[in-house]
């Protein structure tokens, strides 16, 4: 188990002598488009190691985990699925009840709605889990982003890190809302159709409104900062590379705010890129990822929200913007500083945000 210390109260994160810490083990259940990110996240902290992954069979991700030195485990216990991976050439060390009993906690990166069974075994393993926003808040009644609510997870048993578009929403209104104390927010997602790898979704050549109003995102960032009055609808596209929000915000009477003042606010915020799209010829999604990949990230991921700079307007009181969300990738980090408030190692979340993405920075070389 990992030993507890105030890392806000050192010196500066380079001043911890790593050798004399227990290291947190890490296993990852499901080792897919999340999975295998969260488990180079985790392999990139130095309090943090990776236990275990596992797969339902041999396929080309475990040749990945290998190339990682990931031992890998079977999602299932059943000896037959065990040792399918052996005729495949891959070494499989065990059941997932093999790897629960030797990891301090679990990220579930499996598909969606697997949830209660899985909750359910993790609870007999008597192991912290951490759930993707794929599944309900019900299912542990504390959802999770960084900067919105990091210590109401210190300590706890089980967690569910949201959504990307809620991450991504908490990320911008949360420091808002910090700022002046009230807002009222009305959302659009333009949702990508696909995460790239998928084949088997559509729509292909349509615009599909998502006709259950208000749609669940705005409900889900009240889950982690319930003083956010929020709506929201969506609407899904054919793309795959990233979502985009619309994003219309009506402040109090009483703020101080300007437009460069807000800009400012957010330039000065973890995890968030402000840049004028014009000046730099950023001016759709696309671009943006371009841009992700020029700056040498790994799946050409961006972790960060980007805010085109002069999409940002305020007028009187309302205040309207445009921001994109990588996918598959802005939640990783999050999932990295969950780890660290469930297991009683830091309460102040930027100091862990610190911490997690310098490690990552200097995993890829970047």
């Amino acid at each position: 188990m990992v030993m507890l210390i105030e890392f806000g109260h050192c010196h500066g994160i380079t001043d911890i002598d790593w050798t004399c810490i227990s290291m947190i083990k890490v296993a990852i259940n499901g080792y897919g488009t999340i999975g295998k990110r969260v488990a180079d996240a985790v392999d990139a902290q130095d309090d943090m190691e990776i236990i275990g992954i596992t797969k339902t069979g041999p396929s080309f991700g475990c040749k990945l985990a290998v190339n990682k030195n990931f031992p890998i485990y079977c999602t299932s216990d059943d000896e037959s699925k065990i040792s399918s991976f052996s005729k495949e050439g891959y070494a499989c060390i065990g059941g997932i009840s093999d790897l629960l009993n030797i990891a301090d906690i679990v990220v579930d990166c499996s598909p969606g709605k697997m949830g209660v069974a899985n909750a359910e075994m993790y609870r007999r393993a008597n192991i912290k889990y951490i759930f993707q926003g794929g599944e309900k808040h019900d299912l542990t009644g504390l959802s999770y982003s960084s900067s919105a609510n990091h210590k109401s997870a210190f300590n706890a048993n089980s967690a569910r890190v949201v959504s990307c578009n809620t991450t991504g929403l908490s990320r911008t209104l949360v420091p808002l809302y910090d700022a002046c104390g009230e807002l009222t927010v009305e959302c659009t997602m333009i949702r990508r159709a696909a995460d790239p790898g998928d084949s088997s979704r559509g729509p292909i050549n349509a615009i599909k409104p998502v006709l259950k109003v208000p749609s669940h995102h705005g409900l889900d960032l009240m889950t982690i900062k319930p003083e956010i009055k929020i709506n929201s609808l969506a609407v899904a596209v054919p793309t795959t590379i990233m979502h985009v929000h619309s994003i219309i915000v009506d402040l109090p009477a009483n703020h101080n705010f300007t437009t460069e003042s807000i800009i400012k606010l957010w330039k000065n915020q973890p995890r968030v890129i402000v840049m004028n799209g014009n000046k730099n010829r950023i001016t759709s999604t696309a671009e943006v990822m371009e841009m992700a990949r020029d700056m040498g990230r790994k799946w050409g991921d961006l972790h960060e929200i980007f805010i085109w700079e002069d999409g940002v307007s305020l007028k009187g009181n309302r205040l309207y913007y445009f921001q994109a969300i990588h996918q598959e990738s802005d939640v990783i980090p999050e999932n990295i500083d969950c780890i660290r408030s469930m297991m009683g190692v830091e309460k102040d979340w930027k100091v862990s945000v610190e911490m997690t993405d310098s490690s990552i920075s200097r995993y890829y070389g970047l």
